[in-house]
């Protein structure tokens, strides 16, 4: 089990300028843990990663002091489109996705179930289980598919615990583990603010789930109030969420060995991340 006094804390970084780069960025702010884009997010296509590149970044990786990387897909990709065009090219992203993450040795992909699109909730889901059942036969086996909870804006799948495990329990076979977002959760109704509602979110998740399958965070908190559905993240302590929430995740030890990640709002250069990442620190209660 990690110390608690060196938690397995980190951050989303960039890729710009190659893959290897995230890795230097990531020790400027101190990451232990760290998610990145394997390309760029907001395209479909990505030149191939060659030997070198996967090379580069493996090196970079060994010879430096973070230990677990993630991987984000793209936004683009939705696996519960309910049209037979997007639905096709999102799983071969995907699956591109995949690849790209077992060349890079980076063993979890982080995704969003997506959204129906005006179909309804159930024949989403029923869309993002067939197109595991497909991503599964055809995808690397050492990649495991984080599914993450949503805000549950417009027609996101996602929301509700029991989204994540209907996608779970419809594809047996599938290689699932959770990335637990606190700012969605908070978001679609979950109240992580309360001692009470923290305990009781996670309880829900147990009975639902079992919160050993979480094996990422994205600790953000919210803008907005609880319940709105609005995916906005704000920096630790200073949302609708507050301190008392990642107090209690940092000292929580069912989840000391999960990495737990910014997505918070960067500002210039590095001095937001490492302001919450100290936060983050002093929240363990270890000095």
């Amino acid at each position: 089990m990690p110390d608690m006094s060196d938690p397995l804390i980190g951050a989303h970084m960039s890729i710009a300028g190659g893959l290897y780069k995230a890795f230097a960025r990531g020790e400027e702010t101190g990451c232990r843990a760290m998610q990145i884009f394997t390309k760029n997010a907001s395209r479909w296509l990505a030149k191939p990663l060659d030997a070198a590149a996967a090379s580069a970044f493996r090196q970079a990786w060994d010879s430096s002091g973070i230990g677990p990387v993630i991987a984000h897909d793209s936004y683009l990709i939705n696996l519960a489109a309910p049209g037979d065009d997007l639905w096709l090219k999102s799983i071969a992203a995907f699956l591109d996705e995949m690849e790209r993450c077992s060349l890079l040795g980076i063993p979890y992909l982080v995704m969003h179930p997506g959204s129906h699109v005006g179909s309804g909730e159930q024949a989403g889901l029923r869309r993002v289980c067939e197109a595991f059942r497909n991503i599964f036969t055809d995808g690397p086996a050492d990649v495991t598919v984080l599914i993450e909870n949503t805000a549950g804006q417009g027609n996101s799948l996602g929301s509700g615990f029991d989204h994540l495990a209907a996608i779970m329990d419809g594809v047996p076979r599938g290689r699932f583990g959770i990335c637990f977002d606190t700012c969605h959760a908070y978001a679609a109704g979950y109240d992580l603010g309360s001692a009470e509602g923290y305990e009781s979110t996670f309880a829900e998740f147990d009975r639902l789930i079992g919160v050993d399958a979480i094996r990422a965070f994205h600790v953000n908190d919210c803008k907005k109030a609880l319940g709105c559905r609005v995916d906005r993240h704000e920096h630790i302590g200073q949302g609708s969420i507050g301190e008392g929430c990642f107090r209690r995740l940092m000292q929580d030890l069912r989840f000391v060995a999960v990495p737990k990640l910014l997505e918070t709002p960067k500002g210039e250069g590095v001095e937001m991340d490492l302001r919450n990442l100290a936060m983050l620190r002093r929240l363990t209660g270890q000095g």
